[in-house]
């Protein structure tokens, strides 16, 4: 079975990260998932906040948590979070349902595009090489095409996989001016979750369109 991608056909596959300020949540994000995705061709990873203000930095305890994971946050500034970003992006995630709701509301069609990282985790988690290869086109020879199929597969999967309890645990928790304890704790939440997003999408990007 095949299912619509519902991007624009390109050449280059755009993912976001959006939280509430863009100098915790969606930074480390951002850098893990560029990290984790860097393998693949023709793939951008950026973020953005509904509330950023521009060019502000990451304070002391995100960019220590951001180290812990080996990565380098000295260069991220915050972008503000446009409607155009939005509509430009192949893949948003949300880093809590609050931001999620922001970002369909600020462009409605983004609701087939947009989950919260922990969500996407849990509709990715199950996923087999066969139920990607089933979902890829038989034209998608390009690394963008099959990661479009791939969350239109994701989003398929709404309703069919069980929810959370707690709808909280579809959330990474927000550190900012937080302790410590906090900060370790979002990225316990975020960092795993991330994980099987870059495992989905990667085995995505090595199938062959339509399994053949």
């Amino acid at each position: 079975m095949s299912f619509v991608i519902p991007r624009p056909t390109s050449t280059t596959f755009s993912l976001l990260t959006v939280c509430t300020g863009n100098i915790c949540r969606s930074p480390l994000a951002e850098l893990y998932l560029r990290r984790g995705l860097s393998s693949l061709d023709d793939v951008t990873v950026s973020s953005a906040g509904t509330m950023a203000v521009d060019d502000d930095v990451m304070p002391d305890q995100a960019r220590a948590l951001a180290r812990s994971f080996d990565l380098e946050p000295d260069e991220h500034r915050a972008r503000f979070l446009f409607e155009r970003d939005v509509r430009d992006a192949d893949l948003v995630i949300a880093l809590a349902r609050e931001h999620r709701r922001a970002v369909v509301s600020m462009h409605p069609r983004a609701s087939r595009y947009t989950f919260t990282l922990r969500e996407a985790a849990r509709l990715a988690r199950d996923v087999t090489d066969a139920q990607l290869a089933d979902a890829l086109p038989s034209d998608a020879s390009a690394t963008a095409d099959r990661l479009r199929a791939t969350v239109a597969l994701l989003a398929s999967r709404r309703g069919s996989v069980e929810a959370p309890d707690d709808p909280l645990d579809d959330d990474v928790v927000d550190p900012y001016r937080r302790s410590d304890e906090t900060f370790a704790e979002s990225g316990r939440q975020l960092v795993p979750a991330a994980d099987v997003l870059v495992d989905l999408l990667t085995r995505a990007a090595a199938l062959d369109g339509g399994g053949r």
